[in-house]
Formats: C-alpha cells, sequence, structure tokens
C-alpha cells in the first residue's frame, strides 16, 4: 500500500514511519566484530524512536512526482541517518549536553563520548553512501544533485552553521538587541532545523526531475513549515515535560537563550506559528488535493505535543 493511498494524516505517519524503520534497519550496519560496538551505537541512536517526520515529507512530496517507493525510501532513510547524526552530537558536552533523547539515555551516555562522536561521524557518512547508490536513482545526476543539496543542507551553510550560531548566542554573556532581534532568531533556526527540512520537503521534487515551479512551491511551504516547527519547539521547551518530550524541558531559558517565545511571548508565539503554518499550507494550492497530507503535516507540527 504506498503512502498516497493514506488520507488521514496520524495513520500515513505511522505508516511511513514503519517504512522507513524497516529500510534504515536493512541499510545501517550490524556484526559483532571489531568495530561491532559502533554499530550498536549506530543502532540505537538511529532506530527505534522519533516520528520520523523528515522522512514523512521525503516520502509525501515523492507522492507528487510519481517517484519510485525505493527511491523515496532511501532518500527518506538518508535524512534520517543525517538527524541521528545531528542529535548524537548536539547532546554532547560540549554542545548542548543532555543526557536524555528520545525517552532513552543519550549516546554519549549510554555509550561514551569518543563512541557518540564516531556514530554520528559514520551515519553522516551512511547518509551520502546511500544517497550516492545506484539503487536510490538509476540517473547518476540525480544522485549527485541530492548528494549536493544534503551536503549544502548539512553543512556550514546549513545545520551545523546555525548550530555554531546557537553555541555563540549561550556563549555571549552580554548579547546587544540586534543579537535577541527576530530576524537573528530566524536566521539560526532557518539553518540549524530549517535547511533540513527544507531539504526533506523538496528531495521528491529532485528525485521526480521536476521542473522549478513546483520545486520553488515546496521550498516555500518547507520555509514556513520550518519556522512554525521551531515556534512549536520552543513551547513545547516550556510547556512540555520529560516523559512527552523524550528530553530535557526548560534548557534554553536556563541557559538563558533567546528563542521566539521569549521574545513574542507565548501567545503571540502561538499565534505566530499558527499563522506560518496556514501560510505554509498555501503554497501547496498548485498541487490540489495530492498534497492534501502535506497540509495536515502543516497542522500537525503546530499541534503536537512531542
Amino acid at each position: 500500500m504506498p503512502l498516497s493511498s493514506h488520507r488521514q494524516f496520524d495513520l500515513a505517519l505511522i505508516f511511513a514511519a514503519e517504512s522507513v524503520e524497516r529500510t534504515m534497519d536493512r541499510l545501517l550496519p550490524s556484526g559483532d566484530e571489531g568495530e561491532g560496538r559502533l554499530f550498536e551505537a549506530m543502532r540505537y541512536s538511529s532506530l527505534g524512536g522519533g516520528k520520523r517526520l523528515r522522512a514523512f515529507f521525503v516520502l509525501a512530496g515523492a507522492t507528487l512526482f510519481k517517484v519510485s517507493a525505493l527511491s523515496a525510501l532511501r532518500t527518506a532513510c538518508a535524512v534520517e541517518f543525517m538527524h541521528a547524526y545531528s542529535l548524537i552530537h548536539d547532546d554532547l558536552p560540549a554542545m548542548d549536553d543532555d543526557d536524555l533523547r528520545r525517552g532513552k539515555p543519550s549516546c554519549h551516555r549510554q555509550f561514551d563520548e569518543a563512541t557518540a562522536i564516531l556514530a554520528g561521524d559514520a551515519l553522516q557518512a551512511l547518509a551520502f553512501e546511500v544517497l550516492a547508490h545506484d539503487e536510490t536513482h538509476g540517473d547518476p545526476a540525480v544522485r549527485a544533485a541530492l548528494v549536493a543539496e544534503l551536503a549544502k543542507a548539512a553543512g556550514a551553510h546549513g545545520m551545523v552553521g546555525g548550530q555554531m550560531l546557537d553555541l555563540l548566542a549561550e556563549q555571549q554573556a552580554t548579547r546587544s538587541e540586534g543579537e535577541r532581534s527576530i530576524g537573528a532568531i530566524t536566521r539560526l533556526q532557518r539553518l540549524k532545523t530549517g535547511a533540513l527540512i527544507s531539504f526533506s520537503c523538496t528531495a521528491g521534487a529532485i528525485l521526480g526531475k521536476a521542473s522549478d515551479h513546483p520545486r520553488a512551491a515546496l521550498a516555500a511551504y518547507a520555509h514556513d513549515l520550518g519556522l512554525a516547527f521551531q515556534i512549536a519547539d520552543d513551547l513545547l521547551d516550556i510547556e512540555g515535560n520529560v516523559a512527552e518530550l523524550g528530553k530535557t524541558p526548560g534548557k534554553d531559558a536556563a541557559a538563558g537563550k533567546a528563542t521566539f517565545v521569549s521574545i513574542l511571548g507565548m501567545e503571540r508565539a502561538r499565534a505566530q506559528a499558527g499563522l506560518l503554518a496556514r501560510q505554509a499550507a498555501a503554497h501547496l494550492e498548485s498541487f490540489g488535493e495530492a498534497a492534501d497530507l502535506l497540509r495536515q503535516a502543516a497542522n500537525f507540527v503546530v499541534a503536537r505535543r512531542t
């Protein structure tokens, strides 16, 4: 049963997560040879948890362009491997220093810091290995485009650059008003969180060799969706608990970080997230009913409790 046969978002999200989980399990290394501890850490940190929302965006976007299930699944797995790597490194003592992830000990707590760093490195490499394989797409130009776009989304002008901005914001004892501005926070989150979401939303168009117009529409959807996602995260960091979030809440406030909520206040931030979700959905008008799951995803992003 393809994802496109589902009409309800919650069931579609479960279907996508289970499909991606099975494929990830096959793609991840395993064994008890010398590097077996590394394999175990990679599997521990990437399997058995998370909503697989980024993977869902890949699969749902791919349905708009009649992309094969195998191509979409492998690309979705690559995104999840990249995301898992980022979470491992984000939890390290030198970064956000969190002992919990997805309701269980972080990788560096379950294993050790060195193993966690290596597991993250290996998952990042695996993401590109999967995309570059001819099973992901028969056209090498498409595979090269996927690799290039994911590298840009994950690197110095994307996720890693955003993490650097986040670290600097936390380390500065005194911040100017400019550094506390909505513009500065928007840029930080567009890089740290939004870039990988943007790749996830547009990967289906790359796989389907889509023209510029639908790719631009999905990029606009991803832009607004990514900001809505982060505002919802900021709200959950204040309102959520460990059982719901699977990680330690309240860390941004404790670190004195400027967030959308700290600047706008909770009610204005909530209203802004709702507005962004509606804007995101509006960008999908040209796709008609085929994009209904992506529209529902925009609503889910701001209503979620985890």
